[in-house]
């Protein structure tokens, strides 16, 4: 006689479920990051390129990308430095690296032509804006996250 066998491997349902549950939220992300973006950047472009022309439109483009790259830089090296004083101070410059991160992102995306991208590169330039998302993510992975 056949015993039959779990197919969960001995593991819960409701930890197989939310397993899936995270697999398809980050399948979500990669669709939303590889298809949503470029087509309503596309949009952005040619609704832009129809109001003031194509030149202006390249324009901004690279104006974007360069006053982006220069604010990244003030930033990221300001950022660094509070982070180096909080080590020599003995303390862990956790908020720094976190800051430091969305800098990076911030750069990242203003770096990727277009606006949309621009605009949410930006807006992680604002401080305020950055403690937000910081305070979102620690909300919604702070207790998967290992401190020393």
């Amino acid at each position: 006689m056949a015993v039959a066998r779990s197919v969960t491997d001995g593991r819960s349902r409701s930890s197989i479920s939310g397993r899936l549950q995270r697999e398809v939220s980050f399948a979500s992300v990669l669709f939303l990051l590889f298809l949503v973006i470029p087509v309503v950047e596309v949009i952005l472009f040619v609704t832009v390129g129809d109001a003031i022309g194509i030149l202006p439109t390249a324009a901004m483009v690279v104006a974007t990308a360069l006053l982006g790259a220069a604010l990244v830089k003030r930033q990221g090296i300001a950022t660094w430095a509070r982070a180096r004083g909080r080590l020599e101070g003995g303390q862990l410059p956790g908020d720094e690296l976190a800051h430091g991160a969305m800098i990076l992102v911030s750069g990242a995306l203003l770096l990727t032509p277009g606006f949309l991208t621009d605009a949410i590169g930006f807006a992680l330039l604002v401080p305020a804006v950055r403690e937000v998302v910081k305070r979102q993510l620690v909300n919604r992975y702070g207790g998967r996250v290992i401190t020393l």
